[in-house]
């Protein structure tokens, strides 16, 4: 698993490390003293601390603290990753060209730099059957997208039954695809199956998407190629209490 290790490298070669490990499909991690600068749909500026550096090999790229499991600032997926020497600091920088975002992480010093070799052998796949999962998904719909509003489940269109047929907070008709583990190309067919049913019988636009643990790299450019959307469900609600309450007779 373990490809390199550096322990304080130099600035030199912490870039020849980045340089040479950062398009290689490995996993790298860097801790040290990071200043990073966010531009996109706002600005911000995390002041030089103490941080982990996580770059996965999906070219998301995550910037955590001492504290809490949120990061700092993150990267969900990139288009371009490069680093360089500006004024004797390796700078890492992070682009999405849509919505255009950048994120500049400066590393001022590096204690340790990492490059894993993960096999991703293990899917994520949740307990129960696909109807406990669409059954939580329909009491709580927001999980999927806050003001997710669902009209129907298992709603019968031409070429089988809708998971969860809903409205968004916009009054747009959502068709939705639920699956338990990773989604493939079948469910993005399926998905857009169930989309186009419904745009023939409706009017307005009407939106697509597939809900899952994870999907794979073909399917999500075929899911995008369509105009479909992927929400990354990892965790389903809790029933409510009354579920557990004994019947009585």
């Amino acid at each position: 698993m373990l490809r390199c290790v550096l322990t304080c490298p130099t600035p030199p070669d912490l870039l020849g490390f980045l340089r040479d490990h950062l398009h290689g499909g490995a996993t790298l991690h860097l801790a040290g003293e990071l200043e990073v600068v966010y531009q996109g749909r706002a600005a911000s500026m995390a002041e030089a601390g103490d941080r982990l550096l996580l770059i996965k090999p999906d070219g998301s790229v995550q910037v955590h603290g001492p504290r809490g499991v949120k990061p700092v600032n993150w990267q969900p997926r990139t288009d371009h990753l490069s680093a360089a020497l500006e004024d004797g600091c390796v700078v890492l920088h992070a682009e999405r060209r849509s919505p255009v975002e950048v994120v500049r992480v400066r590393v001022l010093s590096c204690a340790l730099a990492s490059a894993l070799d993960m096999v991703e052998d293990a899917r994520l796949v949740f307990s129960g059957t696909e109807a406990q999962m669409q059954s939580a998904l329909a009491r709580a719909p927001h999980v999927i997208e806050p003001g997710l509003v669902v009209l129907d489940r298992e709603l019968l269109v031409g070429v089988g039954g809708i998971d969860l047929y809903a409205r968004d907070r916009a009054g747009r008709y959502v068709v939705v695809e639920l699956k338990r583990g990773k989604a493939g190309h079948e469910a993005v067919h399926q998905l857009a199956r169930y989309v186009q049913a419904v745009r023939t019988q409706v009017p307005g636009t009407v939106r697509g998407i597939l809900a899952a643990p994870d999907i794979t790299t073909p399917a999500r450019v075929a899911l995008e190629a369509a105009g479909l959307e992927f929400v990354e469900v990892s965790a389903l609600p809790l029933p409510e209490e009354r579920d557990f309450q004994p019947l009585l007779f």
